[in-house]
């Protein structure tokens, strides 16, 4: 298109814009005085008052289209006078630096001023038009180019100091912020002169070598070295690129909305670290108290003569990936399973950058937190069962007392409330601390004076027994609930609220620990950061069992054992589950007599030695320990049916369990035991061994004839409380998980292992013709999880042999639901239709599907975000010579050239296709060669959808030309 003819349609979508620009009044205003950046702020606010919509079209082209300006505007734009740099900061602190820094960097490029990047352009400023929608992005460039010469003006106001101070506030998260868009941004500062040709190709090459977090801190590095004029180009680059990077944008809304200037949020900051010099011992010695409290990181274990050992905190501690943000806020499914079925896709986006990072550092007084309310603020994590949520809290206690962060904390205090649910009466705060902290008796209304000093950490909130009702307004007006101060004697409950809501000593601030389940009740809360431990991500997870095993081969080979099964990975996000896996496949590699066919494959296995490792090493020291298992979970089964996780002696007592029984090394392993000054709380270490402990015990009670009754009722629960608690019930009727615990238990029930299998296999067969609704794919694919677990081929053969169709559209499914799908297709004699379509599947869980995929012959896997690396797995599967795939819809893949190109290569060699669906991709003109030698050679296509691609009209015509050359082939384009 001529220059000539490109002037004119723009000029034509102006006039036809003017409407709206009418429409827009003082929006239009603001934007035309933004056509002149560096203009007189006196003169353009004269000039509003002249001038018509054309003089304000003249002034929208411009933004459009910066380049057009004269040389005298350019001027205009890409330099600030005197008189306005005056004007504008109120102040002559202009650096004569900076515009030494300033001539340089324009001398050898274009102004900054000279681009607006919205949506449209790229960094050189160039403006791309897509051909099917000329004007598709008019609108939200006008409300976009609108908000980024607000973000211009603010940078322009901002004097030197300012952009060096607010640079190193924002410095950590800017790291991460611009790490999927640094490559640019250096191309841009390249441009603009301010990079040397070799720094920018240093930036580049840490982008080519796939370290996008050093690239960025490099990137930053040079910039802070340079001077102002750099760093002011940099902010302006960012604002051009903030539509791309979304943790860039959040963080210029942040500082859009709470002003440039950091300065009085620091100083608010430093001003509490001060303390008197008469507190300094008890500082120091409270320090000391927590430093002794929290060296030491206590672990359980069987595989060491000890039962109990301690660790150097700092030795065991394994970083895990924390995200500022709650994926999910209202939960109400079992958390292993929920958490499992989206951990993997939330995983991914972590890794891709998505998701904003936080470091237990930032929870308080950072760029995270800041705010116009002062200094005080309360944070709330989130996390599931075992993530490491306490551990978290011991970190940062000890990181405090060790004088590594929030130095400007004076006093931190940590609370559980597991130990505060013992309070059955009122108290005051006073006396909650000196319970625990009995030094401060005679300081505490020194400390009082200081709020802003203080940190109260509250461990574990979906223990607590208490009502907290943050949306009940009557707390804050009903005399019964008021808590004014920390001598006045209330509810724990209404301490707890007011602290968090900062009612009580107000400038306080306050970290709330709890599980996702829990989250509801700080849903009106003030709280200023919401973020939840993710777990480990990527190599975290093999640190941990670095740091688990001191023998280096031991932990490499488990290691690697838990990464070849997909089951076992999985689980492996959880510092819980990575303990119970070091725990139980430990020995298969130190003991050179175990049998490596043994080593567990399935959660039920895994659980099963488990047990046995702790029979084995405590089962003599306890008479009738069959009994005694049993009656302990039967407790644990009444906590999973009334979702209770902390027991008492009152508990014990209540299923004939002494709490004497508990000097046993035995019920050491299987409860922990917490004392506390006024009474004795029990937990299994984790859930999941609760679930396991219950099923062992329904399973193994002699003559449970109502074994069908308990599952049909506990597979019906719409809560998912007990889905955990089934697959291990059907896993325990396998024998092969089974025999290992019949050494010290005794041989299991025939009547149960045959009543369970056939509660499974009516199951499997009744939820195949029921998945209609979500609910119904859902209790299908638990089932496929029960036969997975049962590991009785002859069972699934008998169950799945005859099935011929499965769909679970719309359901997402996560890696391990695809491997336990896989191994119920392959169990299958032919798949007639397999609909998978809107699963949320991704590369990996269609790799565990792989080596079945061959098998179906109606596949249906689009909308889901395979890129060409999954189909590149469904062409492996097309050119197995078992192949019985006749109809693949691939629509809405992901998929690009180069993944058609060799889908295009595995059809070749396989005859049995007929219908293909590739529409709605990326396909452009360099695969059309591939895509007509398809048409016009594979014997028995009829038909191919490719509608909605990349083609230029005349690809499409020549893939059209291609419609009725054969008999009864339909191609769409």
């Amino acid at each position: 298109m001529s220059s000539f003819t490109f002037n004119c349609h723009l000029m034509v979508l102006l006039i036809l814009c003017i409407p709206q620009l009418q429409s827009l009044g003082t929006s239009v205003d603001i934007m035309a005085e933004g056509g002149n950046w560096g203009g007189d702020s006196v003169a353009s606010t004269s000039n509003k008052q002249q001038g018509g919509i054309l003089t304000q079209v003249g002034k929208f082209f411009k933004i459009l289209w910066p380049g057009t300006s004269s040389k005298k505007d350019g001027e205009n734009t890409g330099t600030t006078t005197e008189k306005q740099s005056r004007i504008e900061s109120g102040t002559s602190m202009q650096c004569e630096a900076a515009e030494e820094d300033r001539e340089q960097c324009q001398s050898r490029g274009q102004g900054i001023g000279d681009v607006v990047h919205g949506p449209g352009t790229d960094p050189s400023g160039k403006i791309h038009h897509d051909p099917d929608s000329p004007n598709k992005d008019s609108s939200s460039l006008i409300l976009g180019a609108d908000l980024t010469l607000a973000f211009f003006e603010l940078v322009k106001q901002c004097n030197d100091f300012q952009l060096f101070q607010l640079t190193k506030f924002y410095r950590e998260r800017l790291k991460q912020a611009i790490e999927e868009g640094v490559e640019s941004l250096g191309l841009m500062m390249r441009r603009q002169g301010c990079f040397s040709e070799r720094e920018h190709g240093s930036v580049a090459e840490l982008v080519v070598k796939g370290n996008r977090r050093d690239s960025s801190t490099l990137f930053l590095s040079l910039v802070m070295e340079k001077g102002n004029w750099p760093r002011r180009v940099m902010w302006e680059s960012f604002v051009k690129m903030q539509n791309e990077l979304p943790k860039l944008n959040k963080i210029l809304k942040e500082i859009q909305e709470l002003g440039p200037d950091p300065q009085e949020y620091m100083n608010i900051i430093r001003g509490l670290s001060e303390l008197p010099s008469h507190m300094e011992d008890v500082q120091q010695k409270h320090k000391e108290t927590l430093r002794a409290q929290t060296e030491a990181l206590s672990v359980n274990t069987i595989l060491m003569n000890e039962k109990v050992k301690d660790f150097r905190l700092l030795d065991r501690y394994a970083e895990l990936t924390v995200i500022s943000t709650v994926r999910d806020w209202t939960l109400v499914e079992h958390e292993l399973l929920a958490r499992g079925r989206d951990h993997e896709e939330w995983r991914e986006k972590c890794l891709r950058g998505k998701l904003e990072k936080i470091r237990t550092d930032q929870l308080f007084h950072s760029s995270f937190t800041r705010s116009k309310s002062g200094s005080g603020s309360s944070s709330a994590v989130a996390g599931v069962a075992g993530i490491g949520k306490t551990t978290m809290v011991q970190k940062i206690v000890h990181d405090w007392a060790t004088g590594k962060i929030y130095k400007h904390f004076q006093f931190v205090f940590s609370f559980k409330f597991r130990d505060l649910n013992t309070i059955n009466c009122r108290v005051t705060l006073r006396e909650l601390i000196l319970e625990q902290y009995p030094y401060f008796k005679n300081v505490l209304g020194e400390v009082w004076k200081n709020p802003g000093g203080l940190l109260f950490i509250l461990d574990g909130l979906d223990e607590f027994k208490g009502r907290i009702d943050f949306a009940d307004s009557r707390r804050d007006t009903e005399p019964q609930h008021k808590c004014p101060d920390p001598e006045s004697r209330c509810e724990v409950s209404d301490i707890v609220y007011s602290l968090i809501q900062h009612k009580l000593l107000p400038g306080c601030s306050v970290l709330v620990t709890t599980r996702p389940t829990a989250l509801h009740l700080l849903e009106k809360a003030e709280i200023s950061v919401r973020a939840e431990i993710l777990g480990f991500v990527g190599e975290e997870r093999k640190e941990y069992f670095t740091r688990y095993f001191e023998d280096q081969m031991v932990a490499t080979a488990v290691f690697k054992h838990v990464e070849e099964n997909e089951i076992l990975y999985t689980m492996s996000y959880n510092p819980s589950y990575c303990w119970i896996l070091g725990l139980t496949l430990g020995p298969f590699f130190t003991q050179t007599h175990q049998d490596p066919q043994r080593v567990p494959k399935t959660i039920t296995q895994l659980y099963c030695y488990f047990i046995y490792n702790i029979l084995k090493n405590h089962g003599r020291e306890i008479e009738s320990l069959r009994e005694v298992l049993l009656r302990l979970g039967q407790m644990a089964f009444t906590g999973v049916a009334e979702k209770k996780i902390v027991f008492t002696d009152g508990d014990l007592i209540k299923y004939n369990l002494q709490p004497s029984q508990f000097l046993s090394g035995f019920l050491m392993e299987l409860l922990e035991r917490e004392d506390s000054a006024r009474s004795v709380v029990y937990t299994f270490p984790h859930l999941t061994i609760q679930e396991f402990v219950a099923a062992l015990a329904q399973f193994m009670t002699p003559d449970r004839g109502d074994i069908k009754t308990l599952l049909i009722e506990a597979h019906g629960m719409r809560d998912g409380r007990f889905e955990v608690f089934v697959r291990f019930v059907a896993g325990l009727s396998s024998p092969r998980a089974a025999w290992i615990l019949e050494e010290f238990l005794g041989k299991f029930p025939h009547q149960t292992t045959c009543r369970v299998s056939d509660w499974v296999k009516e199951e499997v067969q009744r939820q195949i013709r029921n998945v209609v609704s979500e609910f119904g794919k859902r209790r299908l694919l638990n089932t496929m999880h029960y036969l997975f677990e049962s590991q009785n081929p002859v069972l699934a053969q008998q169950t799945l042999g005859s099935v011929e169709s499965l769909s679970f559209r719309g359901l997402g499914l996560t890696p391990i639901d695809c491997a336990v799908l896989s191994h119920a297709i392959r169990l299958c004699d032919t798949i007639k239709h397999l609909d998978l379509e809107r699963c949320r599947i991704q590369c990996e869980g269609l790799q565990r599907l792989g080596p079945a995929l061959h098998k179906c012959q109606d596949l249906r896997l689009g909308d889901n975000d395979l890129g060409d690396s999954g189909v590149k797995l469904v062409s492996a599967a097309l050119r197995n010579p078992d192949c019985k795939i006749q109809r693949l819809w691939l629509q809405r893949v992901g998929l690009t050239d180069s993944g058609a190109e060799d889908l295009v290569s595995a059809l070749s060699t396989n005859p049995s296709l007929t219908y293909l669906s590739l529409a709605d991709n990326s396909l452009t003109d360099r695969c059309v060669p591939a895509l007509r030698r398809l048409i016009l050679t594979h014997p028995r296509l009829k038909l191919i959808m490719l509608w909605a691609n990349k083609f230029s009209a005349d690809g499409r015509n020549q893939l059209n030309n291609l419609w009725g050359t054969r008999r009864g082939l339909n191609v769409y384009v």
